[in-house]
């Protein structure tokens, strides 16, 4: 099947379906100049996401920008959009199609032969990524050549994954590994055109060029049974911790053998070798205070729930579907983290499965879903007793306003009604809770400025609870929460404004934390304007300890505690089944595959080193702090108690003081009573 991608570029993350399925030649694209289109969907592909990493899409790219093309009654007019480029793609493969003689084509023709034609007889161009321009733009000369001396075989897309190649492998090429780090994840394609269905012979296998490609641990998730001609490849790449002070390029090929049963008149079965070349780039291991930790666990994608839009004033956008990934719609959020020299990494597990003596902040915007107790209790253990920076971006929450936006849905002949608002507001109180931390439940438009930027607050929300000694900033904004009105309707009503606290700041034990109730200046998809330079000052803050003169005004520093009663909190919905699209309720807590490998399959930890990796010639093994290598004996684990002894200073200073914290060691994350980790 051949199919357009969609015209929802320039937004990463934009792939329509059922171009974004690995059977099918997904096509974007380009104009005469070789320039891909700015109306042309860009990838990766984001149903893959809440298992680890999105594949690289689209495959390939043909020409979609001003084409000739027939009117409905007579003449011709010009055509734009990927629905122009696809039957150019088409075309090309019927083309390829004919030049193959009639009595081989049932033995040669599939639709993975077909693809793997397409992908490696494209040519690359020089400027976009992987996930604009796929294997390049669609070159029939150069696939003909392939098909005419084709002999069925199995293959990956792509084969080769160069950090040194950019732009092209961005954003591989823009972050090297290092040791410590969470899994980097590369989600390649098999395609299988020795038949419908194959399988994996054996595991993939890791072959370094050379010894120091031995610092490089792989372990993979991969599709045992390729079928119908395609299944997927997921490596899980980590620099062991002797590596630490390792700077250079590792090479080398990962291998997998795949075999298909015989087809008519053949009695041997089919086998293939696949080859993915690997040329990575390692530094050292970056300080504390520059690493970043991205919480992607928390976030609910759309399909399969009414995940809806951040901004309340796009309409023509309902649903929230780009993902919401540091590579898809943050991802020039990401370029600018990494150009000021932070190194940031994707948390896809629950906050029990990072390290976090490790970070200086961890980052969690826009999260739809709720936390485990352990997740809760664990967090504040990080923040005030191991140092770790917390900065939360949150966004609206408002049941009214859900329930106004219900809608009936001709597709599936069903009423379709919100899941939860832009952000689950009340799951972030219960995380911010042992902090004296709240948002409520307006929802406020306006423009601001601070510090010199200006800034637009989109559907925010406010702060409602925050402990005295903090930083709190306040500006006039219009609240639609009762109207549900757009901000320029607003504007025209003569509504007046009001101050409400978007902003706050805080040391607490010895961490830090920073609070914005607006998450729509760092997302592409519908930014009016960025706040990227306010982010940068929290991160300084918050992994640095650097303080703003601005944002540390006197003049903003709470005396009293701000607190609302409960009447000013969200509540959560009880009339939808928020378990259906939910990693947290009802759900084991574990560490999935795109966690650190020691952790895989526990609960998580909080590990002191006992063991080692082997030990490489020339290289000196690093104590990268707790949670590498260990074997743990949790035979007396208890769950920690966290008692108020002064509740009715609970959201003042003192609170933090006044908690009976008993010391969070391994046991009360990991299971079972006995766990050994051994290096890979």
């Amino acid at each position: 099947m051949v199919s357009a991608i969609g015209n929802d570029g320039p937004l990463y993350g934009t792939l329509n379906n059922p171009a974004d399925q690995s059977d099918v030649i997904g096509v974007g694209g380009i104009d005469y100049s070789d320039h891909i289109a700015s109306f042309s969907s860009r990838g990766m592909s984001t149903w893959e996401i809440p298992h680890g990493y999105g594949r690289v899409k689209p495959d390939v790219v043909a020409y979609g920008r001003e084409i000739m093309g027939s009117k409905i009654s007579t003449g011709c007019k010009s055509l734009s959009g990927t629905s122009v480029a696809s039957p150019v793609v088409a075309g090309v493969v019927c083309l390829l199609v004919s030049i193959i003689p009639e009595n081989k084509r049932k033995e040669i023709l599939n639709p993975a032969c077909m693809k793997q034609a397409l992908v490696e007889g494209a040519a690359k161009l020089a400027g976009p990524n992987m996930y604009e321009q796929g294997a390049g733009r669609v070159d029939l000369l150069e696939s003909y050549e392939i098909l005419k001396s084709y002999q069925p075989r199995a293959s990956i897309f792509p084969s080769v994954l160069d950090y040194t190649d950019c732009p092209y492998s961005w954003p591989f090429c823009l972050q090297p590994l290092y040791a410590g780090a969470m899994p980097v994840i590369f989600n390649a394609t098999v395609l299988n055109g020795m038949g419908v269905i194959g399988y994996v012979h054996s595991p993939p296998v890791w072959h370094p060029s050379n010894e120091e490609g031995n610092l490089l641990s792989i372990r993979f998730t991969y599709s045992e049974v390729i079928w119908p001609w395609t299944g997927y490849l997921a490596l899980h790449m980590q620099i062991k911790e002797e590596g630490a002070h390792f700077s250079g390029v590792i090479e080398g090929n990962v291998t997998v053998r795949v075999h298909s049963p015989p087809a008519q008149g053949e009695r041997a079965v089919r086998t293939s070798t696949c080859v993915l070349k690997l040329k990575l780039n390692v530094v050292p291991t970056p300080p504390r205070s520059k690493r970043v930790l991205w919480d992607q666990f928390h976030s609910i994608k759309y399909p399969p729930g009414y995940i809806p839009r951040d901004s309340l004033d796009v309409r023509n956008d309902i649903l929230d579907w780009h993902g919401d990934h540091l590579h898809t719609n943050f991802h020039i959020m990401f370029n600018m983290l990494r150009d000021a020299g932070y190194y940031i990494e994707t948390l896809g597990s629950p906050l029990t499965c990072f390290d976090a003596s490790q970070y200086g902040t961890l980052l969690m915007v826009d999260l739809e879903d709720e936390y485990f107790q352990e997740e809760i209790e664990k967090l504040r253990d990080d923040v005030i007793n191991t140092g770790l920076g917390l900065a939360v971006f949150a966004e609206w929450y408002n049941v009214d306003t859900m329930v106004k936006m219900r809608f009936f849905d001709d597709n599936t002949r069903s009423w379709w009604t919100p899941v939860t608002g832009g952000a689950n507001i009340p799951a972030l109180n219960d995380l911010l809770a042992p902090f004296g931390i709240a948002f409520g439940d307006k929802i406020l438009n306006g423009d601001f400025s601070i510090d010199d930027e200006q800034s637009r607050y989109a559907s925010g929300t406010d702060i409602v609870r925050f402990p005295r000694g903090g930083y709190v900033h306040s500006f006039p904004f219009l609240d639609s929460s009762e109207s549900g009105a757009t901000q320029n309707f607003l504007l025209n009503s003569g509504m007046n404004k009001a101050d409400s606290p978007i902003l706050g700041l805080l040391e607490v034990g010895e961490g830090r934390i920073a609070v914005y109730g607006d998450s729509n200046c760092l997302d592409s998809s519908h930014m009016v304007t960025n706040c990227y330079r306010l982010l940068r000052k929290i991160l300084d803050f918050t992994g640095l300890n650097i303080k703003d003169p601005v944002l540390f005004s006197k003049s903003v520093k709470q005396d009293m505690p701000l607190y609302e009663d409960d009447n000013h909190l969200s509540s959560r919905r009880t009339d939808v089944n928020f378990s259906m699209y939910s990693a947290v309720l009802g759900k084991d807590l574990i560490c999935r595959t795109d966690s650190r490998f020691e952790v895989w399959g526990t609960k998580g930890y909080n590990l002191h080193i006992r063991g080692r990796n082997r030990k490489l010639p020339g290289y000196d093994v690093i104590d990268l702090g707790r949670g590498l290598n260990s074997t743990i004996d949790t035979s007396n684990s208890r769950r920690p108690k966290f008692t108020a002894k002064n509740k009715g200073d609970y959201f003042g200073n003192r609170y933090l003081g006044e908690l009976d914290v008993p010391e969070l060691v391994a046991s009360q994350w990991l299971v079972p009573a006995v766990i050994a980790i051994t290096g890979w």
